[in-house]
């Protein structure tokens, strides 16, 4: 079975009740977890989740998220070969809203061959990647 790539956007709806998509995302973990579709993300979306949990939810959610949700995802560390190739695509795009992370994330996607992303940041869809159910 084929990977899905987990973004910071999905993670932080789990981890807020008050997220916007944080129904669908609740009912979308489970699924993946349930169906044991093996989950990837890179070390750069857990610094940046951890960060952002940490700023608008506090410790809490971030012990969740190291405990209960962290250890469910395999984390590819971002090289530096990966980090060149995501700051070039983040200056070749010369997008305000397009992050570095996001530029890394679909690095890492592109060279796995992965095609589907438990993600609710629409620069996923723009990149012509299907969400994970």
């Amino acid at each position: 079975m084929t990977a899905v790539f987990v973004d910071t956007s999905a993670l932080l709806a789990v981890l807020d009740r008050d997220d916007q998509h944080h129904a669908r995302a609740a009912r979308q973990w489970v699924s993946l977890i349930e169906n044991r579709t093996p989950l990837l993300s890179t070390n750069y979306v857990i610094n940046e989740t951890s960060a952002v949990a940490q700023n608008r939810l506090g410790m809490d959610a971030v012990r969740v998220f190291i405990e209960d949700i962290l250890p469910l995802l395999a984390i590819e560390w971002v090289t530096s070969e990966t980090h060149a190739a995501g700051t070039a695509a983040l200056l070749a795009a010369g997008r305000r809203q397009l992050s570095l992370v996001d530029c890394i994330s679909f690095e890492i996607m592109r060279r796995r061959g992965l095609t589907r992303a438990f993600a609710f940041d629409r620069h996923f869809r723009e990149q012509g990647y299907g969400p994970a159910d």
